[in-house]
């Protein structure tokens, strides 16, 4: 979602801080821009704060800060996914305050205070109508222009100590970085509920904050995370952190850490778009996440407490939370669960769940699954089980280093690499294989497994790279389906059992990047309403495995073709469904038994992919979308 990116220098800062932001495009954006303080660098005359801003990309903005010849040592940039107001030049970042019953003159010039904001801030509207009654002019609809005002109003000299005044008064979620035109070396950042990270330039001459240290990529690989509730104040040669009390923390409290960040992970290389390059790195990336694997063993998830054995003993259910694509990974995990390992598993949506009256029960394994392991509905949903009194966590995730991770008593760090593009692909089909590792781990656990079936699972997992290719090399029959698919403005995905998971998500991928309508059901629901909406001009897709549900499910596309339907049907080799009239088939190289789903959701993707590229749409950029949504 939005990105961050500040510096404290001693030399011109800003092509790192638009290189910074072109690192965080991936994430998804409708507007950046730029604040820098001109006297940083000894610049005469005004010396201020100067900014740009632009609702074009990141292209742009550079475009127009070299046409301004816009300069300094100290800045901060930002990429804002809107909440607040419309994409307009008026609501981008950074935000500026001119003092009580001023209003900017010229909209390049910053003000007393310049101000980026990760986040939403729920009281914004009470403080906003405070701070007009004392004369402050807001040129934005935007929530985070209250800060600025905020920190502008309780200012006395001490830019730390009016963004900890400030912070006191803030309800919500935010990670923000400040500067004052009237300390042209100091930016101050914070935190609560929306990461944040100091990078440690070479030999400590220069500081920098990001909200992902993969905007520092090439700058430096030192980080150190900031934590909920920490500030932190970036001087030339120095920095400080302290909690939320104000108490100084020290260098082992905060450690820094060597965080390798390679730029070149982003690299497009002979692919089209990112979807489609990470479409094609599942094989590689089911192969690393696998990587050293000879057994299963509990220690594959101990985190820092090396206690999995234990706590895999104590639990007698599991609790998954997760948001979007993940927890679609984590409905086929629960089949998995109860079947393989015997154990009670619920599955909830995060942003859900944390909002509902529910029942703890403390031999709970709470999982968490995301992607970027900054998820802010998943961290709050973690967090609220945790009060709750359920301790044992463990979280499935791409980045070590993240919240989820740092904040789970267990772990297993999935190796998709960097994934650009908004929709999922890679990721979801790691989080997948992790957490069939989970499965046969816990039935391991609870003696519901032998050591013959344990290696057959193995084995089976060590030939998904394999299997994977055979199924890429169906691109070109999808790229036919999708040329069909890019004329309909609905479609309707169905799938049982296992694989009904399956069919949410290849239903979700087709909305998020290629606009059209789809639903998902469970193919037996047919007959209880969707059927009512087949036509000719509604493609139906099924997910047809040779599994115990087979028969059950051909019945259920004969209700579809009775109806005019048009079937487009992902069958395994030996379950007899023909190609003919209305019904388009293609076969999958073999079936797979219960690692199907892994498999069965690569067709998919490539048809939303290809379906998407015949429409024209901004494949891996997709309106509305973020990649990493770290607001509620």
């Amino acid at each position: 979602m939005c990105g961050i990116v500040g510096a404290v220098a001693a030399r011109n800062i800003v092509p790192v801080l638009v290189q910074g932001l072109q690192r965080l495009e991936y994430r998804g954006y409708d507007s950046c821009g730029v604040a820098v303080h001109e006297a940083s660098l000894g610049a005469t005359g005004a010396g201020g704060l100067r900014r740009a801003r632009s609702t074009a990309r990141v292209a742009e903005l550079i475009a127009q800060v070299e046409h301004e010849h816009l300069q300094g040592a100290t800045g901060i940039a930002h990429t804002r996914w809107a909440t607040h107001g419309a994409p307009a030049v008026s609501n981008a970042h950074p935000h500026a305050s001119y003092g009580p019953g001023a209003a900017p003159a010229d909209i390049t010039q910053a003000g007393h205070v310049a101000l980026v904001h990760n986040g939403i801030i729920e009281n914004y509207e009470e403080l906003r109508a405070r701070l007009q009654q004392r004369g402050y002019v807001f040129a934005s609809q935007t929530d985070t222009e209250v800060i600025a005002h905020l920190i502008d109003s309780l200012y006395d000299g001490d830019l730390f100590a009016a963004v900890r005044a400030a912070a006191q008064e803030l309800r919500g979620a935010y990670a923000i970085a400040v500067m004052h035109k009237d300390e042209p070396h100091r930016v101050v950042g914070a935190r609560a509920g929306s990461p944040l990270v100091l990078g440690v330039g070479e030999g400590g001459a220069e500081h920098f904050l990001a909200s992902d240290a993969m905007a520092l990529a090439g700058v430096t690989d030192q980080i150190v995370y900031l934590e909920e509730g920490d500030f932190a104040d970036l001087q030339l040669g120095r920095y400080w952190i302290t909690d939320r009390a104000g108490r100084p923390l020290s260098a082992a409290q905060r450690p820094v850490r060597t965080v390798q960040a390679h730029s070149g992970a982003a690299e497009l290389g002979p692919y089209r778009h990112y979807m489609q390059k990470e479409i094609f790195e599942q094989p590689r990336a089911i192969a690393d996440t696998l990587d050293g694997i000879e057994a299963i063993v509990p220690e594959l998830f101990d985190g820092a407490h090396a206690a999995a054995w234990r706590v895999f003993r104590e639990i007698d259910r599991v609790l998954i939370l997760a948001c979007g694509t993940s927890y679609y990974s984590g409905c086929t995990a629960r089949y998995w669960l109860e079947e393989i390992a015997g154990i009670p598993t619920q599955v909830e949506v995060a942003s859900e769940y944390r909002y509902r009256t529910s029942v703890p029960d403390a031999r709970t394994l709470v999982v968490t699954i995301s992607q970027s392991g900054e998820t802010a509905d998943t961290l709050a949903a973690l967090r609220h089980a945790q009060s709750l009194g359920m301790k044992h966590t463990l979280t499935i995730c791409n980045v070590a280093t993240s919240a989820m991770v740092r904040e789970c008593e267990l772990a297993y760090v999935t190796r998709a690499g960097v994934e650009i593009g908004v929709a999922s692909t890679k990721a979801f089909t790691t989080q997948l294989a992790g957490l069939f590792l989970l499965t046969l781990a816990l039935a391991q656990a609870k003696g519901r497994i032998t050591s013959e079936q344990e290696a057959a699972h193995l084995t089976a997992m060590r030939h998904l790279p394999v299997a994977l290719q055979a199924v890429l090399a169906l691109e070109p029959q999808l790229i036919g389906w999708s040329e069909e698919f890019a004329k309909k403005e609905n479609a309707l995905f169905l799938g049982r059992g296992l694989h009904y998971p399956i069919a949410l998500e290849g239903a979700l991928k087709l909305k998020e990047i290629s606009y059209i309508h789809a639903e998902a059901y469970p193919a037996g629901e047919l007959k209880h309403g969707p059927l009512a909406l087949v036509t000719s001009s509604m493609p139906v897709v099924a997910v047809a495995p040779h599994d115990a549900l087979l028969e059950k499910l051909k019945s259920n596309l004969q209700e579809v073709r009775a109806r005019g339907g048009v079937l487009y049907v992902l069958a395994d080799a030996d379950t007899h469904i023909e190609s003919s009239e209305g019904m388009h088939v293609i076969r999958m190289p073999e079936h797979y038994g219960q690692l199907s789903p892994i498999l069965h959701v690569v067709p998919l993707q490539l048809l939303a992919y290809h379906t998407a590229c015949a429409r024209g749409t901004d494949v891996d950029k997709p309106r509305n979308l973020a990649k990493s949504v770290t607001v509620e």
